[in-house]
């Protein structure tokens, strides 16, 4: 029951076939710690994220290398926002990433890494939820 709840919410840890060859141990487009909540016992837990080629992966610890086996997986273009989340949580620099069936939790260490890992996720969504051509795709980090 519970694999099937997995794969029909896409927030799951997935057989190394559904990473379509995202060498994830090797420059991500951004990696860092974040507190995750867990996904049945909701306790609060400080997990290494690493966001490539559209997709989320989160790891036990920051040693990340070719052997690492991902804790979970979420493919981005299944995410419908990404944005703060302070006022529901309580909690200073929490933001929350959803899908039509669930929202996922986390929180950064600074408003600057909350703000930066928003940004990136929304960059990845946009790239990866559609075909997008390089003058579509919006720099949230720029100032305009």
């Amino acid at each position: 029951m519970a694999s099937l709840w997995r794969a029909a919410t896409g927030f799951a840890a997935k057989p190394e076939a559904d990473y379509d060859g995202v060498e994830f141990w090797s420059e991500p487009e951004r990696a860092g710690w974040l507190m995750k909540q867990g996904e049945y016992i909701k306790t609060w837990r400080r997990r290494w994220f690493v966001l490539k080629q559209g997709r989320l992966f989160w790891f036990k610890d920051s040693g990340v290398t070719r052997a690492s086996r991902p804790r979970g997986v979420v493919p981005v273009a299944s995410c419908l926002t990404v944005k703060g989340a302070e006022d529901i949580l309580n909690k200073q620099y929490a933001f929350e990433l959803s899908t039509r069936s669930d929202t996922m939790y986390f929180i950064a260490d600074s408003e600057k890494e909350k703000e930066d890992w928003i940004n990136s996720i929304g960059r990845s969504i946009v790239q990866h939820s559609r075909s997008v051509t390089d003058s579509e795709i919006v720099d949230y980090d720029s100032k305009r």
